[in-house]
């Protein structure tokens, strides 16, 4: 008995040894463009500084584009994302948790912003030692720890590390080891408010015909909080299993609000949403009993939600191709484009990037709005309108001249390459609505009716595209 409990005691440490290893970052590494090495941390003996110059080589200066975000080499895993001309990456010997390492390099970078506002080559060299201490601030022997922003600027300021008070020691201590970790107390606001930002990517692949292929749309629900106190919020959207589980909404607020959105948008019932992932301030209990959103928000601004859906979606625009050959060496394009929503909506930012063979030798346009150009570098045609109001089409002709050399080829790959598009409209292509936003503090003694609550809602394009045949 004595041998056996000496066994399973060193297959207990076995295993957590092992399960600790497994989610561990053995460095972490931020490159210029060039390829020099601007932050280098290590935190494993088993991760050399060799490990510098394999990332810059097979990777930065690759000969050949690298898609993939996870690069193995000499048994070395590389994780890394691009933020203009910097690189980023998280190195290990282990095999780790690949969404941990994404989602820890997202919340770094989105830490570095918060700290510079603008994340450049400059800006890292301009507060190097800063960033080394929130580096180890975040990072405890390669394993990540807090990561809120909040709760790093009460310990790191744009000076350096601040000297707390007792006091502001023990807020920290409780905030980093307490039941809200994500806010401290004490905070107060002349001005009570809340920013609600509903920002949504539509994703579409459309045929010829008008047929979608697929379609989803990204979601994010973006706060600003500007609360004292420690507030209780409560959220509640037009989620389909929400609207069922309320069938008579709880507040006369929230039964106008709905009538005004149904007549509005033409929908009575709720979104499907396929997924949805929450910030750690959110009481999942409470949304999965209740399907309501209640929480108390960190002090500024965070990510509430992320969520994905799948089904009736407003799809904002249409793009109806005509492309054919008029003789071996001319090509006839025309793109009519088609605006779906309501007449009062503007659309902005438009953008239309048609493909052109690779041996075109010059292009002749004509567009009823806005204002379009060849470019020969991207081989593509480029139309953009400023400003369009719903329920609207405008048109594109273009005549395109190609070299005698294997012509009907190129037209041919020409063809195959979809159309693609940017847009921005001031509305959620996925039908979400806020149907209520309230703000409960009963110690500081406001109530939801003296705390200002601004909602926008802003679809953007992500991947929009229409195939030519």
């Amino acid at each position: 008995t004595h041998t056996s409990f000496w066994k399973v005691l060193a297959l207990l440490l076995f295993s957590r040894q092992a399960l600790s290893s497994a989610s561990m970052i053995g460095g972490i590494f931020i490159y210029n463009h060039k390829g020099e090495a601007l932050i280098s941390r290590v935190f494993r003996d088993n991760v050399g500084r060799s490990a510098l110059d394999a990332f810059r080589v097979s990777v930065i200066h690759a000969r050949q584009q690298v898609r993939s975000p996870v690069t193995n080499i000499a048994r070395t895993s590389f994780f890394h994302v691009r933020r203009g001309s910097l690189w980023i990456a998280a190195v290990t010997k282990q095999n780790v948790n690949a969404a941990l390492v994404f989602e820890f390099l997202g919340k770094f970078v989105a830490i570095l912003q918060n700290y510079f506002a603008v994340l450049t080559e400059e800006s890292i060299k301009n507060n190097f030692v800063l960033i080394y201490e929130l580096v180890d601030e975040i990072l405890d022997f390669g394993y990540p720890q807090r990561t809120e922003t909040s709760a790093l600027k009460a310990v790191i300021t744009q000076q350096g590390i601040k000297s707390a008070t007792q006091e502001e020691q023990k807020q920290i201590t409780s905030q980093v080891t307490g039941h809200i970790g994500w806010r401290r107390e004490g905070i107060k606001y002349r001005k009570n408010e809340l920013f609600l930002d509903v920002l949504e990517s539509v994703n579409l692949l459309m045929s010829p015909q008008g047929q979608v292929l697929s379609a989803h749309v990204s979601g994010r629900i973006v706060m600003k909080s500007y609360l004292s106190g420690m507030p209780e919020c409560k959220f509640g959207m037009n989620d389909k299993l929400m609207v069922e589980k309320n069938a008579k909404p709880s507040t006369q607020e929230a039964a106008s609000m709905d009538s005004y959105q149904a007549k509005k948008t033409g929908r009575t019932g709720g979104i499907a949403i396929d997924d949805s992932t929450f910030h750690q301030c959110v009481k999942l209990s409470k949304f999965e009993s209740e399907r309501s959103i209640s929480f108390i928000p960190p002090d500024g601004e965070f990510e509430l939600m992320k969520y994905r859906t799948t089904s009736d979606i407003s799809l904002p625009f249409r793009i109806i191709p005509l492309i054919r050959e008029v003789a071996r060496t001319k090509l006839e394009v025309k793109v009519v484009l088609k605006s779906n929503y309501k007449l009062t909506v503007f659309g902005q930012k438009i953008e239309v990037r048609i493909p052109t063979p690779k041996s075109t030798s010059g292009v002749s346009l004509l567009c009823q709005k806005g204002r379009a150009k060849y470019k020969a570098s991207d081989n593509a045609i480029v139309w953009k309108i400023k400003r369009m109001s719903g329920m609207r089409d405008t048109q594109l002709s273009a005549e395109v001249d190609l070299l005698p050399s294997n012509s009907s080829e190129r037209a041919s790959q020409a063809s195959k390459a979809p159309i693609s598009m940017n847009f921005e409209v001031p509305f959620a292509c996925s039908g979400l609505k806020v149907r209520y936003l309230k703000v409960f503090e009963p110690k500081l003694n406001y109530s939801d009716h003296d705390t200002v609550k601004w909602v926008r809602y802003i679809g953007k394009s992500g991947l929009y595209e229409t195939r030519c045949a």
